[in-house]
């Protein structure tokens, strides 16, 4: 690993994968802080106690002019609305923030930006990544808010008025800004006790550069926008950039189980990657690594709101608006200036409303509070200018002198007069068309409830309208729920949130409330940052290693005693033996899988039938096709041993007998199996039946990725269910179901072997088994197991090397990288026969009569 000296690692790992930023300037803040240390740091024990790194694109900072301050009039202090703020409650000391500045009331000259980092490090904790403004234009305003943030939120940039359609220089300016982020971060961290909590969208790039920096970091991201459906995300150009980008996290987070499905789907069908549940967790594997997923939604600071809820100017704010609205039934909207927030949706419900219940009109007034937009642009205007206008025509309608059905408030609300609002309204509708969480809900119950200008009512009550599109419905489940695009809909869920008795009313508000204050901010991040720990805990046991070049990096975890294969290693056991049995799987091991022609190359012909020359030596392949099959294949290796349909039929040259196993067998249960797998094959399009002597095999691998492994899993229970007084077992492999005998399996084949072979005094000192898949691995367990059994006469003297094809969890203690490597490997070995081959020639053994 490179010195952590080095401010910008990722130029000496993978020199110039990525382009620099412009403007930019090489970190000068040093790894060990000199000055005091914040009130976060324990100076006693700096290297003991591990810190929480929290990054986020903006720090949780208000900015403010303040003519004494040295850092061009401009000071500083916490934002306490920010979720980055609000989740340190849940997490251990020290916690440590990293994003960039606020806006801030002027240009910050860049002189004074290393004298600000020291000073925002001691006294806040905060550490300033300091992005280039053009640069910061692209990345935020550019490709975050105009592409990403659009397409998240399952709009395609069909046209301009859609958002932007992909730009690969935004995205390059995109991972410049993310890059930045990882060299900041490279300064402070220490990979070995510190866990980075990465969050949202804007830094969907950041896994990806500290994972090849730190390949052991701990690092935690959560999402706090939506995932979009696998079609949706499929559109993105970068997408596999993307996905890997998160799978280099240790542990993924999503607020509903909705979007975590898009995001394992995702995975599913562009990176063929599975997933299982396990113990109440689900998981990924990915390259030896365990990627978890995370399902929480974020809370509320309940502490921070009950003080601006109690505090006197809320408390005269609540008893200003009962007065102005007495008489009147409240309807309250609280979002931000965003196209997705349905705004204009919701004034046309009210205008419905009013149209089709005249009794209401005087009687009930919906104020929506707009928030400032957090980005710029056309479609942005055409928001405001439709809310505008659509909520002038309903005043202009049903207005009446001193009353207004809709009042938009479309500036800056002070926080205690929105709680306020909050604490009168009788009903909150939010009709979002898509929304990643959306706390206001939260909010308003929790004000509704603690709001001590309302302890005249004897019952706290409180009535939501929610849309079913957004983050926060499924845990809202006495809220009424609703289809924002349908008008009739959310008009008549107006009505009945008026109409409801107030004792429905009252238990509603009741069984949010509980959840609410016992789900707040500080328990989402006390349980995050658990199943973080939980996540990494096998890190330092394993060793790492870095694989793949720009965004497509990503690191292989395997244990400690895993290693690659060598050729050296194996040939000079294999010239001191004198009995030797190799054992080769075929598909995946010695011809690349997803092949259309699947008979072997001439180059495997050749090297099997050099190593069959040599008299020393037993060659077998071990596969699960058909013995026919196979017999034609390797027609030409004439001592070749062969074992087909796992080992239930074996011989030992192509000129013996095929020998099956000699285990009472009765194939009735075919007439069961076959027909409940015909009918998946109806169902499922793509799949088909292989039919062997011996088993039954199921295939999915043409068939929809998500839909055939739902179906596989179906298939499973069912024939597990209606097989279950036969003699077989059922398995679930690689794209694959299938029914065997019992007593079948690869392990058996190789139990076999080797005891036949000491029965003719010729067992093996020396033992080569290849393989790649989950049948094989039984074979890996036989050879490792042989210094383990008294029953083994050679156990003590065989070298034995079981090695799997591709860098993943194994029994075999050996791994090779690809089937290039097996062919070399086995053309390494047969060039030593060549040299080494003795003058006397040995018989095959001769197997026991019933030993196969």
């Amino acid at each position: 690993m490179p010195s952590l000296s080095c401010a910008n690692l990722l130029d000496l790992v993978a020199g110039d994968d990525f382009p620099a930023s412009p403007g930019r300037t090489t970190p000068r803040l040093p790894r060990v802080m000199t000055l005091p240390a914040s009130a976060f740091d324990d100076q006693s024990t700096p290297d003991i106690c591990p810190r929480r790194i929290v990054v986020s694109h903006r720090l949780p900072l208000r900015a403010y002019l303040d003519p004494t301050s040295p850092f061009n009039g401009v000071s500083f202090s916490f934002d306490t609305d920010t979720a980055a703020y609000q989740l340190r409650a849940g997490l251990p000391s020290p916690v440590i923030h990293v994003g960039t500045l606020p806006d801030t009331p002027v240009l910050i000259d860049p002189a004074f930006h290393e004298e600000l980092s020291q000073y925002l490090f001691t006294r806040f904790s905060c550490l300033p990544v300091f992005v280039p403004g053009e640069l910061h234009s692209r990345f935020y305003h550019g490709f975050c808010k105009h592409y990403l943030w659009p397409l998240l939120h399952y709009l395609l940039p069909l046209t301009p008025s859609f958002g932007l359609p992909f730009d690969r220089s935004l995205y390059r300016s995109y991972l410049s800004a993310n890059k930045l982020f990882a060299d900041r971060i490279t300064e402070i961290l220490n990979p070995d006790d510190d866990f980075v909590w990465v969050h949202d969208y804007h830094l969907l790039a950041l896994p990806t550069f500290l994972r090849k920096r730190f390949p052991r970091v701990k690092l935690g991201f959560f999402l706090h926008s939506p995932f979009p459906s696998s079609e949706i995300f499929r559109t993105i150009p970068v997408r596999d950039d993307l996905l890997r980008a998160l799978l280099n996290s240790d542990l993924v987070g999503f607020h509903t189980f909705d979007y975590a499905r898009h995001f394992l789907s995702s995975c599913s069908r562009l990176l063929g990657l599975d997933y299982q549940s396990k113990r109440g967790y689900i998981g990924i594997e990915y390259y030896g690594r365990t990627v978890t997923i995370k399902i929480l939604p974020i809370g509320i600071d309940m502490d921070q709101l009950r003080s601006v809820v109690t505090s006197p100017e809320t408390v005269g704010k609540v008893k200003e608006l009962t007065e102005r609205y007495k008489g009147r039934t409240l309807l309250l909207g609280v979002d931000d200036m965003d196209l997705f927030k349905g705004i204009g949706l919701k004034f046309l419900a009210m205008e419905q409303l009013l149209e089709q219940r005249p009794e209401l009109r005087g009687k009930v007034v919906l104020v929506q509070i707009t928030n400032p937009a957090r980005s710029q642009g056309k479609d942005i205007q055409e928001v405001q200018e439709e809310a505008r206008s659509i909520s002038k025509r309903i005043n202009s309608r049903f207005g009446q002198p001193g009353y207004e059905p809709v009042v938009h408030i479309d500036q800056p609300v002070p926080t205690f007069e929105k709680v306020a609002y909050y604490a009168v309204a009788e009903c909150c509708v939010v009709n979002a068309v898509r929304d990643g969480l959306n706390r206001i809900p939260y909010i308003y119950t929790v004000c509704r409830h603690e709001s001590p200008a309302l302890e005249t009512m004897s019952k706290k009550k409180s009535v939501i309208i929610v849309s079913e599109f957004i983050g926060c419905s499924p845990s809202l489940s006495g809220a009424i729920r609703i289809n924002p695009w349908n008008l009739e809909a959310v008009s008549e869920a107006m009505n009945l949130a008026m109409s409801l008795p107030e004792i429905e009313k009252e238990m509603r508000h009741e069984k949010h409330y509980k959840y609410i204050s016992s789900h707040d901010v500080a328990y989402w991040a006390r349980s995050f940052d658990q199943d973080l720990q939980r996540a990494c805990k096998d890190h330092m046991s394993k060793r790492c290693w870095g694989i793949g070049f720009g965004m497509g990096f990503r690191v292989v975890a395997l244990g400690p005693n895993f290693r690659k294969l060598s050729v050296e290693r194996v040939v000079q056991a294999y010239r001191k033996s004198c009995n030797r049995l190799i054992l080769l799987d075929y598909d995946g091991t010695m011809m690349p899988q997803g092949l259309i022609n699947k008979a072997p190359s001439k180059d495997v012909l050749t090297v099997l039938n050099e190593l069959c020359e040599d008299p020393k030596n037993i060659v077998f392949v071990v596969s699960g096709r058909g013995k026919d099959e196979l017999s034609r294949w390797f027609a030409p290796c004439e001592k070749l041993g062969i074992s087909a349909e796992h080992g239930f039929f074996t011989r030992w040259s192509r000129n013996s007998q095929w020998v099956s196993c000699k285990l009472t067998v009765d194939f009735d249960w075919k007439k069961i199996a076959e027909p409940v797998m015909r009918q998946y094959i109806e169902t499922t399009d793509g799949s088909y039946i292989e039919r062997k002597e011996s088993a039954l095999v199921w295939h999915h691998q043409e068939a929809d990725p998500d839909f055939g492994s739902w179906q596989a899993k179906e298939l499973l229970d069912h024939l597990e269910n209606v097989l279950a007084n036969e003699p077989v077992v059922v398995k679930r492999g690689q794209h694959i179901v299938e029914v065997n005998p019992q007593g079948i399996s690869k392990g058996v084949v190789v139990e076999n072997l080797l005891s036949t072979m000491a029965g003719t005094n010729k067992a093996p000192d020396f033992i080569l088994c290849i393989g790649d898949d989950r049948s094989d691995e039984d074979m890996f367990e036989a050879v490792s197991s042989l210094k383990n059994k008294n029953n083994s006469p050679s156990a003590s003297n065989a070298d034995v090397f079981a090695c799997t094809v591709g860098k993943k969890p194994s029994m075999a203690r050996y791994y090779l990288d690809d089937t290039v490597d097996v062919i070399k490997m086995l053309q390494g070995l047969a060039h030593a026969s060549v040299l080494h081959r003795p003058k006397v020639e040995f018989s095959l053994p001769v197997p026991f009569e019933g030993s196969l």
